[in-house]
């Protein structure tokens, strides 16, 4: 389940959601097709664009892999008013999109880049594959062949987008980010002012702080699912995890859980244990190079 301005929204597999919806499985999983929700990709069900925009969303299992979930909410025969399943999208621009959200172009460009949909070339913006899932379009400027993005006009029903939006607004609040720092198992005060949950976060934290590399504590993966990383490095795009040492069979499922959504989408992952924080000095310099990020 997620939460959304103080909502709790839960989420069923599509078998779950056709049997509250009273239909059969496969008449459902036709139905999807057909409004051009989901997709057959080789011997799986992909979710669409379309699919996305209208709250389904991708679950990962280290048991069954890969699935489709629908919100509780979710009806089939309530599709956005302004599209038609066979409807084409329109494309804007950065710029449109920006006046929308009352921010500059420039600042919607390097928040997407963020999110990891864009990347800066010497001149322009270039879509990454995830940018492409969410409906990106390449273009090219015909006279000085700068590159540019443009994005279809149902971007703005992101979720994703949405809260990220209201994080660089200041309009996000705990309750919808349940996951915030400021939670009571964050008792470790770092030397930057982050409030993290151990002593060894906290050296990490200091050790980035002290060779002065911007970083994140417990941002949001740029993805659908509710992941949240230990940090994240800006320049270079980087995610760094600390497993400590726990043997916990919890603790364990969820690890093998985190980095199968690490693997899935590709990302940048430097991952930490209990010996390499005793260590840092030798260790985070030489992993943070192979990812172009230099520090000191």
């Amino acid at each position: 389940m997620i939460l959304i301005k103080g909502w709790i929204i839960k989420y069923f597999s599509t078998t779950a959601t056709a049997k509250r919806l009273g239909l059969e499985p496969k008449v459902l999983f036709a139905k999807l097709k057909e409004v051009n929700f989901i997709v057959r990709d080789a011997e799986k069900w992909a979710l669409t664009a379309k699919g996305k925009l209208a709250g389904g969303r991708i679950k990962t299992s280290v048991k069954l892999g890969d699935y489709i979930e629908w919100p509780e909410n979710f009806d089939l025969t309530q599709l956005p008013a302004h599209q038609s399943p066979d409807a084409p999208i329109e494309l804007v621009s950065s710029t449109k999109l920006g006046k929308e959200f009352s921010i500059s172009s420039n600042k919607l460009n390097y928040l997407f880049s963020e999110l990891g949909w864009v990347n800066k070339s010497l001149k322009g913006w270039v879509a990454t594959d995830q940018g492409l899932k969410q409906g990106a379009v390449q273009g090219e400027d015909t006279r000085s062949g700068v590159p540019y993005v443009r994005w279809p006009d149902t971007i703005t029903q992101s979720r994703l987008l949405l809260s990220s939006i209201n994080d660089i607004k200041g309009s996000n609040t705990l309750a919808d980010n349940p996951q915030s720092t400021t939670t009571p198992e964050a008792k470790h005060r770092a030397t930057d002012g982050h409030l993290v949950r151990s002593a060894a976060e906290m050296l990490i934290d200091n050790w980035l702080y002290m060779a002065e590399i911007v970083h994140a504590y417990e941002r949001q993966l740029p993805i659908e699912e509710s992941i949240f990383c230990d940090f994240y490095i800006p320049t270079g795009k980087v995610y760094i995890e600390y497993w400590g040492a726990s043997n916990d069979p919890k603790f364990l499922a969820h690890k093998e859980k985190k980095l199968a959504i690490y693997k899935k989408y590709g990302f940048r992952l430097i991952q930490l244990d209990a010996a390499d924080v005793q260590n840092l000095d030798d260790i985070l310099p030489r992993l943070l190079l192979k990812f172009g990020v230099q520090a000191y």
